[in-house]
């Protein structure tokens, strides 16, 4: 992914913000300078602040977890439409769904009852209607198209929020702020930037903005996913090696040829167990210590556990929880009390879960831990 140059943004007028009466103080950090009455953005700030938003992006779609668009600005919607969907990932661009995140169970009942039509449309039970009820069901269909259309694949909460102006999109942010959803944002002068996890500080009006903005966020995106596709492929790789190996030695020699010297290899190997026993006796009380230790050195993605961010991970890793299995032990009580000191920001989240999460993941019982996470709601049973 190629890194955006601050003159880039320049040309695209990404510094451009807002009238100096309409600002909101707590931009102060990410301002550069007022001029003619209109607040400059630092753009040294926001190349920072993007290269952050973008490591984290690509680590989640890495992850195999979902990122949900929202700009229903007339601006934005058709450039975010046309750049998330080159990823293939779910976006908002008619008009927030009061309670899609909060509510998630009743839009995916909206959803299947689309997919319902479609097969009707399928089987020939829609010609069955009378002409009033196909039209009726036609624009059902249609308006279920138009809001929820983009998110049909989308069967579990997304791992990330990614929103375009946060002062329209403000309902969508208080609901992903509720479900400790990790939200990331393109925020203008005139917008509170405390609410967000990922600032991006732009110009969050102008189209080409827009698009140079969402172009770097699609890009790291896709680098996750072509990340992800490049191990499944090696895993599936090394198991298709390992079973031509396990075939190869399988392959003997003709019993009569080679009988005597299996009789002696036998004879020379008892003698060596003999002498071996108290050796083997001894590795084999140290192997489970060795094995705790190397699994404890290297730390597990702790995102996979719903609930958890990037920030929240990276907090129960400092405190020595960076492995499944540490999670699985501890309490929620403890982790609530790493979370509160690691940042106030952390306080609200819910740790209950987290344990049973982190036993499944622990186990490798992936599927039972995604038919967990999907039918309970935000991560909470």
């Amino acid at each position: 992914m190629a890194k955006v140059e601050v003159n880039q943004l320049l040309e695209a007028g990404v510094h451009f913000g807002h009238l100096t009466r309409k600002w909101n103080p707590n931009m102060a950090p990410y301002i550069y300078m007022e001029r003619n009455g209109i607040h400059v953005i630092n753009l040294y700030k926001t190349v920072a602040k993007l290269d952050e938003a973008n490591e984290a992006l690509s680590k989640i779609a890495a992850s195999g977890r979902k990122i949900l668009f929202v700009a229903t600005k007339k601006q934005a919607k058709d450039i975010v439409a046309e750049k998330v969907a080159s990823v293939n990932m779910p976006y908002i661009t008619e008009r927030w769904p009061g309670g899609m995140l909060t509510n998630f169970v009743t839009i995916r009942k909206a959803v299947k009852k689309m997919a319902m039509i479609d097969r009707m449309k399928k089987d020939g039970t829609f010609l069955t209607l009378s002409k009033k009820e196909r039209l009726q069901v036609d624009r059902l269909r249609a308006k279920l198209e138009k809001n929820l259309g983009s998110i049909s694949e989308m069967t579990r909460l997304p791992g990330a929020l990614f929103v375009v102006d946060t002062m329209r999109e403000h309902i969508a942010v208080k609901e992903a702020q509720k479900l400790n959803i990790p939200i990331f944002a393109m925020v203008d002068t005139n917008s509170d930037p405390r609410a967000i996890d990922y600032v991006v500080p732009s110009n969050d009006d102008a189209s080409k903005s827009i698009e140079i903005i969402m172009t770097q966020v699609t890009d790291a995106i896709a680098e996750g996913l072509a990340e992800r596709k490049t191990e499944k492929q090696s895993s599936q790789e090394g198991a298709e090696a390992t079973k031509t190996e396990k075939k190869e030695e399988v392959k003997a020699e003709p019993i009569a040829e080679a009988a005597p010297a299996v009789e002696k290899a036998v004879a020379a190997a008892k003698e060596e167990v003999k002498e071996e026993a108290p050796k083997v006796a001894e590795k084999k009380e140290k192997a489970p210590k060795k094995a705790a230790k190397a699994k404890a050195s290297k730390g597990d993605d702790l995102t996979k556990i719903e609930g958890v961010g990037p920030k929240a991970a990276e907090a129960l890793t400092n405190a020595g929880l960076e492995t499944f299995a540490k999670v699985a032990k501890a309490k929620a009580d403890k982790m609530k009390e790493i979370l509160t000191e690691a940042s106030s920001r952390l306080a609200h989240l819910d740790t209950t879960s987290w344990p049973k999460q982190a036993k499944m993941a622990a186990d490798e019982k992936w599927d039972e831990l995604k038919t967990w996470q999907e039918s309970a709601k935000g991560g909470v049973e």
